[in-house]
């Protein structure tokens, strides 16, 4: 759910590009480190060599990015871990994952990723669609019948009310992978049609499985015709019930068997899934004087009872760095091949050619089947270049990979932003400083 981060305070963004380089460096060496570490670099790939290595003034730019705000309070800490030709040149631990007990921040510090779920589900489909079992052009009441009876809002009058018709194409496997399908449940404005969506939120506690939350969908009117606009929503969710469906196998249990098992992504899984003696990050916002407090809106509902496909997942910086390091190289990772090269260069190439996150007043970022591909780095407010793919999570989590320039780029943190929270642009200021 990044849209939830990028709706409040759009008037505060700034373009990274302004800074430049040289003064991302002053501004972060004129603070002093405190409480970081520098752990060994997590074994993933072969071993840097000095051509792959980030100069030292990079490293120290980007350890006092990460420290000063933990130093200055405005987050309870830190995991960042950067890649370069395939190999890890970096890792940067700071702060806490829980102020109150005092437990530091690691490598194995565990976080809810929130909407970096969604990457994981495009390669989950993908998966299928190599091995036949699944088509792009497949519609989804093929596995979901009841989406047969879907209709489109239409007729808006004054007081927002609707009309509906039948829709004159079918929602496709595509339109899910590309968040074209109409399908909402995001928007927090009071649209008649935005309400209706939001009531039942499917992500709510206590309604069942992700086939039960799935199954409400239908009964709601798309706000557009399937392929027309890229819209955030539940799509992703929706496909990962076509998933189970196509695989004859819960999701969870695909996603372990075809995915994280062969990645060595042992800490990745829905809380569920997980050990009850193994913590979480603690969940923090900010209060009215700026303050981090600790946020327990999400501590015994978020993720747990369903699978979503388009939030929920909990993992680690090294873990979610094997997913993407697989994707940088294009579906191989230490030998193990989970997508072929052409499957990640059809995820990668721009599907949806503009439109994304442009309500929230950004230019620039296209769509591809799972994350956001940069189609005009002269217009989006990223630190970026034409190609680069990202997405990331409402709590703060962010994955960047930059194919010109053999880059990649993940950082966790565990932040609600809230209205008296900052802009979360640590990841970006990282991100800028990484870059060759």
């Amino acid at each position: 759910m990044i849209a939830k981060w990028f709706q409040r305070g759009r008037s505060e963004q700034r373009n990274p590009r302004d800074c430049g380089f040289a003064s991302a460096v002053a501004a972060s060496l004129a603070f002093v480190a405190c409480g970081g570490a520098t752990p060994p670099l997590p074994q993933i790939g072969e071993p840097a060599t000095d051509a792959d290595r980030l100069s030292w003034i990079r490293r120290a730019a980007m350890d006092r990015v990460l420290d000063y705000r933990v130093w200055s309070g405005a987050r309870a800490g830190f995991v960042a871990l950067v890649a370069r030709n395939g190999r890890m040149v970096y890792a940067r631990t700071t702060g806490q994952a829980d102020r109150a007990s005092g437990v530091p921040m690691t490598l194995d510090t565990r976080f809810h990723i929130a909407s970096m779920t969604k990457p994981v589900t495009a390669v989950a489909a993908m998966i299928l669609i190599e091995e036949g079992r699944l088509s792009l052009d497949d519609s989804i009441e093929k596995f979901i019948p009841s989406f047969a009876q879907m209709r489109l809002a239409t007729e808006r009058d004054e007081d927002g009310g609707w009309t509906t018709k039948p829709l004159a194409n079918p929602i496709r496997v595509r339109h899910l992978l590309t968040f074209s399908s109409g399908i909402g449940g995001y928007a927090e404005t009071e649209d008649p049609l935005d309400t209706v969506w939001r009531s039942p939120d499917i992500e709510e506690a206590g309604l069942g499985s992700l086939a039960d939350r799935i199954s409400l969908i239908p009964k709601l009117p798309l706000y557009e015709e399937p392929g027309t606009k890229w819209r955030y929503g539940w799509s992703a969710d929706v496909l990962a019930r076509v998933i189970e469906v196509a695989a004859d196998e819960p999701y969870d249990a695909f996603l372990r068997r075809r995915l994280f098992a062969p990645l060595g992504m042992e800490s990745t899984g829905y809380p569920d899934d997980l050990p009850e003696d193994i913590p979480i990050a603690t969940m923090y916002t900010h209060d009215e004087t700026g303050s981090l407090v600790h946020d327990p809106q999400f501590d015994d509902y978020y993720g747990h009872g369903w699978t979503p496909g388009g939030g929920g997942l909990v993992s680690t910086g090294p873990d979610y760095m094997r997913l993407a390091l697989m994707l940088a190289g294009g579906g191989t990772l230490d030998g193990v091949r989970i997508l072929a090269p052409e499957t990640v260069v059809e995820m990668t190439r721009l599907h949806v050619q503009s439109g994304v996150l442009e309500d929230m007043g950004i230019e620039g970022l296209g769509w591809g089947l799972g994350f956001s591909v940069v189609a005009d780095d002269s217009k989006t407010i990223m630190p970026s270049c034409n190609g680069d793919f990202w997405w990331s999570g409402r709590f703060g989590t962010q994955f960047w990979i930059s194919p010109k320039n053999r880059t990649v780029v993940v950082v966790m943190q565990q932040t609600e932003r809230g209205p008296y929270s900052d802009m979360p642009a640590t990841p970006s200021i990282v991100q800028i400083l990484a870059m060759p």
